[in-house]
């Protein structure tokens, strides 16, 4: 196992910024996401450790060797691209020897670490079979499998489940992490579906326009978002601009609208976040924090009134878009055979301090 360190790489196409001041560690053993919506930055910054391309500026390092400037075939690395890049013409056993041939492994060696790579994958006995004769999720696992028979120290995933259907994504994706797991190895995968992210990761990088937004752990990203940009893009939120009215030790009380005041922990803030009196605020609130109340509990406090818009029922959950004065509210409820409200019915929503986030 190996760490990777990106030391302030940027890298620059003409006049186009691709990727702009990147400083991460990725640990040894850790399964590392760059996660963001398309032209990000993200494949741009897999390719630069990869050695695909090489940095603008700044260092690229795999424990304490710098290898800026070292070509793919010296990085020790495995790559998964996202069309797979299998050659047509060849097997399966063929396509995964490839690059043990071009490290000129013994043929004994290289037929015992074939077999060993088509156990890992699930893909036993299909090593005479030529590529057109697969599915598309034992495409993919070939490709995995060719990447991991070199015994690379980092293995690289270039969104490599966009091709495949629902039910393949969910589990290709469970044997992608069962094999991570298993081998130890430092892993970094590139992906614009946050499902993928949130599930299979230790630590994200989100990035927006070749710029890191943020870092951190999948509750970290979820629960406690830097910025509007990542609560918006990490699962839904409810983004409402409000200001600070007032400050009571721990807790702060926000306006958003004449009728519409709420009552916020201090505490549950981005650290770029200045609260003040006076200050603008954008509160982040998840869907699925809501709790419907009654007409007994109308009183309490953080508790909005509202009408039905739009309301969704998916048998596993029922969504609701309602109008709160001149804003909106989703929310996200586990079916448990309640009622369900339509449109134009009034609901009344309890807002609990704790699942209030606010961000700059």
């Amino acid at each position: 196992m190996i760490d990777v360190t990106l030391d302030n790489v940027s890298k620059q196409f003409g006049n186009v910024k691709g990727v702009s001041d990147v400083h991460i560690q990725i640990k040894p053993g850790e399964f590392f996401t760059f996660l963001g919506p398309s032209g990000c930055g993200k494949t741009t910054t897999l390719r630069m450790i990869a050695g695909f391309y090489f940095p603008s500026a700044g260092r690229i390092l795999f424990g304490n060797k710098d290898v800026t400037n070292l070509p793919p075939n010296k990085r020790n690395t495995g790559m998964v691209f996202q069309n797979y890049a299998l050659f047509p013409h060849l097997t399966v056993f063929e396509n995964i020897a490839f690059g043990l041939q071009v490290r000129k492994v013994s043929k004994p060696e290289m037929i015992e670490r074939v077999e060993r790579a088509q156990k890992q994958v699930r893909l036993e006995g299909f090593g005479n079979r030529r590529i057109d004769q697969l599915s598309g999720g034992q495409q993919q696992r070939v490709a995995l499998a060719r990447a991991l028979v070199i015994e690379p120290q980092i293995l690289l995933l270039d969104e490599p489940l966009s091709n495949l259907d629902a039910k393949l994504r969910e589990e290709t994706r469970l044997e992608i992490k069962r094999l991570q797991l298993e081998l130890g190895i430092t892993t970094i995968y590139v992906t614009h579906d946050q499902s993928e992210a949130m599930s299979m990761s230790d630590r994200i990088m989100v990035m927006q326009g070749g710029v890191v937004q943020q870092i951190g752990s999948p509750e970290q990203i979820y629960n406690k978002p830097v910025n509007s940009f990542v609560a918006s893009f990490i699962g839904e939120s409810n983004l409402w601009d409000g200001i600070v009215e007032r400050i009571e030790g721990h807790e702060v009380l926000v306006r958003f609208a004449p009728e519409l005041l709420l009552r916020g922990r201090i505490d549950h803030a981005s650290p770029t976040c200045t609260i003040e009196e006076g200050a603008r605020i954008t509160t982040s609130i998840r869907p699925e924090s809501v709790v419907e109340v009654h007409s007994e509990e109308l009183n309490q406090q953080n508790v909005v009134k509202g009408k039905v818009a739009i309301s969704e029922f998916t048998g596993v959950s029922v969504n609701y878009i309602t109008q709160i004065g001149p804003v909106q509210l989703k929310a996200m409820f586990v079916n448990q055979g309640h009622q369900v409200r339509h449109g134009g019915e009034e609901i009344s929503f309890f807002i609990p301090k704790e699942s209030i986030y606010f961000i700059e």
